[in-house]
């Protein structure tokens, strides 16, 4: 029986696992110009939360009672198109579902030869894409200058603190744990960590790491950590909106700082942005990355959780802080 995740009740304040629904179905036979693809690796991302949520955004809602999708890596076991074969690994946005049919637009071929298939979700996929295209076209590095990266940790940050090395910048990141801020230094070669948890003075301690201070902060997580950055931000910085982890499951509106006066005081410049914006820019970037990744000048870390049943869970988990880099659930075979 092939199995499919549903949204079964938009979430108030943070996710639970009453909020999805696990059902079973059969398998449709494929028809021609359609292929069968298994499900091998599923993305669960922040974002997410975002979509199952009815609030106008900039990409619809999830509907309710119907299958949650997210990126996913898939192997196509039955074709009727020419243009895919059986054992072809696809990459693409697709359901929460053990087996699918496609009729193979949006997906791209990826190679377990190039690169271990889960990277096409993480690195060599939209989270590599975001980190570069957010860094290069809003963040405009020069060497030498200083960028502060929060939820440093995950996926999107790690990498953009590992381009931020590759081109000359001083990098700081600012993550959960102890044990996350070792591994920022140890593994993706940042100069200097900050764990929010302990830290009573985020603001005190950017400026001892960062005394002629931050030229670019690449934004995750927004609240009152992005508000301790702006006390320190330079004349002419830019900051990166990413993302806001911290206010995504926020029942009343968030209270934080006015940024005007540091942006007008600053003659600074605050963006937020999706990674479609740049889409045009997408070849480019993924073959410096691939280069990179090739090269041993960037690597990546993954938090994987195994079993189809343990998405919502693994999705969750995300706003508690559990992973490090990306959040990938792998599907056992039956």
């Amino acid at each position: 029986m092939n199995k499919t995740i549903l949204l079964e009740k938009r979430p108030i304040g943070k996710p639970q696992l009453s909020d999805f629904k696990v059902v079973s179905d059969k398998i449709a036979t494929i028809n021609t110009g359609e292929i069968l693809l298994e499900t091998t690796y599923v993305s669960v991302d922040p974002y997410l939360r975002g979509r199952m949520s009815d609030a106008k955004s900039y990409i619809p809602s999830f509907e309710l009672n119907k299958p949650i999708q997210s990126g996913v890596i898939a192997k196509v076991i039955a074709s009727k198109n020419t243009d895919f074969a059986v054992g072809d690994f696809v990459s693409g946005m697709l359901a929460w579902k053990t087996q699918q049919i496609s009729n193979g637009e949006g997906l791209l071929k990826v190679s377990e030869s190039k690169a271990p298939l889960s990277a096409y979700l993480g690195v060599l996929g939209m989270t590599g894409l975001t980190a570069y295209l957010g860094l290069h076209e809003i963040g405009k590095p020069v060497a030498g200058e200083t960028i502060v990266v929060s939820g440093a940790a995950g996926a999107v940050g790690s990498i953009v603190g590992q381009i931020a090395k590759i081109l000359g910048l001083r990098v700081i990141g600012i993550a959960g744990t102890d044990e996350k801020i070792e591994m920022l230094k140890n593994k993706f070669g940042f100069d200097a960590g900050i764990n929010y948890n302990t830290d009573k003075d985020i603001n005190g301690t950017i400026k001892k790491l960062a005394p002629s201070g931050v030229d670019i902060y690449f934004d995750n997580v927004g609240g009152e950590i992005s508000d301790a950055v702006l006390f320190n931000i330079n004349r002419f910085a830019r900051i990166i909106v990413c993302g806001a982890i911290s206010v995504y499951n926020s029942t009343e509106t968030p209270k934080s700082i006015s940024v005007q006066p540091f942006l007008v005081k600053n003659s600074a410049l605050m963006q937020g942005f999706i990674v479609s914006n740049y889409t045009d820019k997408f070849p480019e970037a993924m073959e410096q990355l691939s280069t990179w990744l090739s090269e041993g000048k960037i690597t990546y870390t993954e938090t994987i959780v195994n079993g189809f049943e343990n998405i919502p869970t693994a999705f969750i988990d995300l706003f508690e802080g559990k992973n490090k880099g990306k959040m990938i659930v792998k599907i056992n075979k039956n």
